[in-house]
């Protein structure tokens, strides 16, 4: 089972190519199959962990600029070097996840797909408020939550003292931008896309672009 995430640009037309920039923020993602350009404004790549899954499309729909999908499912072995060599159902089930996502208007345009179509849209919907959380953060609470490191204790004072602000407004930004809840919660997404492959699969047939 791998985690197939494509991601395309909303609006390419108004800002220009961002697909290099989207790339050099994913450098230092461990891949299966490394993210690279797939066609026109759109990337993809293969990454072996629902959490790293997750963690991609949290980073793309922070800049707001991006649909993304997620298909899991299977990729044909031996795993090429180019995404555009690579295939399988995990693919297909991308795709799909990608064009859904390009439709939702005003929500978070994040959509999965899998065998198991139930447990599909429950990991959708987690991820869709961990995107909505995510997409809703101002820069100044950005700029205290890079420094910031899930699980480590005592950062905050460090952190003031970097950006020379008060402890109390790291408290404040960390607070109000629920970064405590989202990464408590990005497990329970992680632990759903993982049972998304599940005893439910699609016969071979059933799968189509």
């Amino acid at each position: 089972m791998l985690f197939v995430v494509t991601i395309n640009q909303r609006d390419s037309r108004d800002v220009g190519d961002l697909v290099p920039e989207l790339l050099r923020e994913f450098r230092f993602i461990d891949t299966v199959v490394p993210f690279q350009r797939s066609v026109g404004d759109e990337l993809q790549g293969v990454v072996g962990s629902a959490g790293v899954a997750v963690d991609v499309a949290l980073k793309a729909i922070r800049y707001r600029r991006w649909h993304v999908g997620i298909g899991v499912g299977e990729v044909h072995s031996p795993l090429p070097e180019r995404i555009t060599d690579a295939e399988g159902y995990g693919l297909v089930y991308s795709r799909r996840a990608v064009n859904r996502a390009q439709k939702t208007g005003e929500r978070i345009p994040l959509a999965v797909e899998g065998p198991d179509s139930e447990v599909s849209a429950e990991a959708e919907a987690v991820l869709r408020l961990l995107g909505q959380i995510v997409h809703t953060r101002t820069d100044a609470e950005w700029n205290v939550l890079d420094l910031m490191t899930p699980g480590a204790r005592g950062q905050q004072k460090l952190i003031a003292q970097e950006l020379g602000i008060t402890t109390q407004a790291v408290s404040k930004a960390v607070i109000r931008s629920h970064w405590m809840e989202e990464w408590a919660t990005r497990p329970a997404a992680a632990r759903l896309l993982d049972l998304v492959y599940g005893p439910a699969a699609l016969p071979p047939a059933a799968l189509a672009y």
